[in-house]
C-alpha cells in the first residue's frame, strides 16, 4: 500500500524556513491549482499530453507522498517503470480525495524546508498550474512584481541544467522590460529568449509551444533552440 493516509493540515510557515513570501507563492499556486482541478473534474485536458487531470493530480501526490517511488519520477529506467505502475494506482483513488491531498500542503519532512518550498515546489506547482489553464484555453497571467521576482530568482538559478541538450548555439534569458539577464548555455551564436519570468520558466521546463516569449539570433541558431528539448 502507499505510505501515506488522511491529508495532513496544512504547514504554517517558519519566519527560518526562508523567504517568507517565496514560500507563501508555493501555498498559493497550490490552492488555486487544487481548485481548478475541482472546477474542472479528473477529465479535463493538460498541456501533458495524453495526461488527464486526474493523470497530473496522481503525479502530485505521488511526488510529495510516496518516497519509496518518487525518485522515480526522474531517475529513468526500472525506477521510473515502478514509479508509473504506483501514479497508475494513485489515478484510480478517487478525484476529491487525490485534490484534498494535494491541497492540504506539504507533508511533513523534505517538502517543508524553506528552500524546496521556494525553489523546486514553487516550479512544481507554478508549471503544473499553467499546465492545466493553458490546455483548458487560459492565457498567460500577470503576476504580481514580487511573483515575477521569485520566479526569476528560479529562472537564474539552474538555467544551464534545463538547457543541457541544447547543441550548436549559446543562450541567453532576458526578463522583458527590464535590463535583467542570465546565461543559460554558453556557445556562439548566441540566442536570446525574452519574456516575463513566469514564460522563461515554461519555456526552460519544455512547454514552448505554451510560452510567450520573443526568440531572436542568426537563424541556425535559432533552429537549433527551437528543436533542442529542454527540461529535466
Amino acid at each position: 500500500g502507499l505510505p501515506f493516509g488522511e491529508p495532513s493540515p496544512p504547514p504554517r510557515p517558519s519566519l527560518h524556513s526562508g523567504d517568507m513570501a517565496d514560500l507563501l507563492f508555493d501555498a498559493i499556486e497550490r490552492k488555486q491549482l487544487a481548485d481548478l482541478f475541482y472546477e474542472l473534474g479528473p477529465d479535463a485536458p493538460t498541456l501533458l499530453e495524453p495526461w488527464t487531470t486526474r493523470d497530473l493530480a496522481s503525479h502530485l501526490v505521488l511526488r510529495e507522498h510516496d518516497y519509496l517511488a518518487a525518485p522515480g519520477l526522474v531517475l529513468p529506467g526500472a525506477w521510473g517503470r515502478f514509479a508509473e505502475r504506483r501514479r497508475t494506482a494513485l489515478a484510480r483513488k478517487d478525484f476529491p480525495w487525490l485534490v484534498a491531498t494535494i491541497r492540504s500542503g506539504p507533508p511533513p519532512g523534505f517538502f517543508r524546508i524553506g528552500w524546496v518550498r521556494s525553489f523546486p515546489n514553487l516550479n512544481e506547482f507554478f508549471i503544473h498550474h499553467e499546465d492545466v489553464r493553458r490546455a483548458n484555453g487560459c492565457g498567460p497571467r500577470t503576476n504580481s512584481p514580487a511573483m515575477d521576482a521569485a520566479l526569476w530568482r528560479n529562472v537564474s538559478r539552474a538555467p544551464w541544467f534545463l538547457a543541457r541538450r541544447l547543441r550548436s548555439a549559446g543562450l541567453e534569458l532576458e526578463w522583458a522590460g527590464t535590463a535583467n539577464t542570465v546565461r543559460a548555455r554558453r556557445g556562439e551564436p548566441t540566442v536570446r529568449i525574452a519574456g516575463l519570468p513566469g514564460e522563461l520558466l515554461l519555456y526552460l521546463f519544455g512547454r514552448q509551444g505554451a510560452a510567450h516569449v520573443e526568440v531572436s539570433g542568426p537563424a541556425d541558431a535559432v533552429e537549433a533552440v527551437r528543436r533542442a528539448r529542454f527540461g529535466m
